[in-house]
């Protein structure tokens, strides 16, 4: 099976899914930047369920701590509290003000200065910050970027061993497996939607049917499966 046969797949099944889900309304109302909004949760949903993101947001959010001069002065035992919901919350806030305060610092608090450069000196520079691994970094260009990068997760992996695709474990071979199959297909604008796209549907098929446990009866895949000898 191909990447692009596995995104027709889930797409027929689960439909459009227009991730990364932001409050648009809150920013229009403070005039602050939905993009920060999507690097903070980023950060945030590393090792942990989206869930318990969307707490921590909701407590950042009524401390008016989506804008990046704040955070980044915002006392680390305040920003702990707030973001406590998300889990590892001491490692959490550290990476956040981090970041927050290079965004301050070297871009006046600019993301349009920051995004507005090539993907590959984007990706080198947030890699270069502590605690952004390549996961955080190329959710970060996707969602608040807008950049053709697709990213791989611990679903994303787990998929591509059961059926398996034709990658091997690395998080970068995996990307590019899935980056040359679908750029045969898409371009531009459209190649950005489908990333952003595959990747939703691929978390929500794990999520019901590919979990550590599969559930294989009705799984739209089932049948180009390996693992499913294994679980029926």
């Amino acid at each position: 099976m191909s990447s692009l046969y596995l995104y027709q797949i889930l797409l027929n099944n689960f439909g459009k899914q227009n991730w990364w889900p932001v409050d648009k309304k809150y920013h229009e109302k403070n005039g602050t930047d939905p993009r920060f909004e999507i690097i903070i949760g980023a950060i945030l949903t590393q090792n942990t369920a989206w869930s318990n993101v969307e707490k921590a947001l909701l407590n950042l959010k009524s401390q008016k701590m989506f804008n990046i001069g704040k955070l980044a002065n915002e006392d680390i035992k305040k920003l702990t509290m707030m973001i406590k919901p998300s889990g590892f919350f001491n490692q959490k806030a550290i990476r956040l003000k981090n970041v927050s305060k290079y965004l301050k610092d070297k871009y006046n608090s600019d993301l349009d200065c920051f995004f507005l450069r090539d993907t590959i000196d984007i990706r080198k520079e947030l890699l270069s910050l502590n605690g952004i691994g390549p996961e955080t970094a190329d959710s970060i260009l996707l969602y608040a970027g807008n950049k053709p990068i697709f990213v791989v997760d611990a679903y994303t992996k787990r998929i591509c061993e059961r059926l398996p695709l034709n990658t091997n474990k690395s998080y970068h071979e995996i990307q590019k497996y899935f980056q040359k199959e679908l750029t045969k297909k898409y371009q531009g604008e459209e190649l950005i939607k489908v990333y952003n796209n595959l990747h939703a549907l691929i978390v929500i098929f794990a999520k019901k049917y590919c979990k550590k446990k599969p559930t294989c009866r009705n799984c739209p895949i089932v049948k180009h499966c390996n693992f499913k000898e294994k679980s029926f």
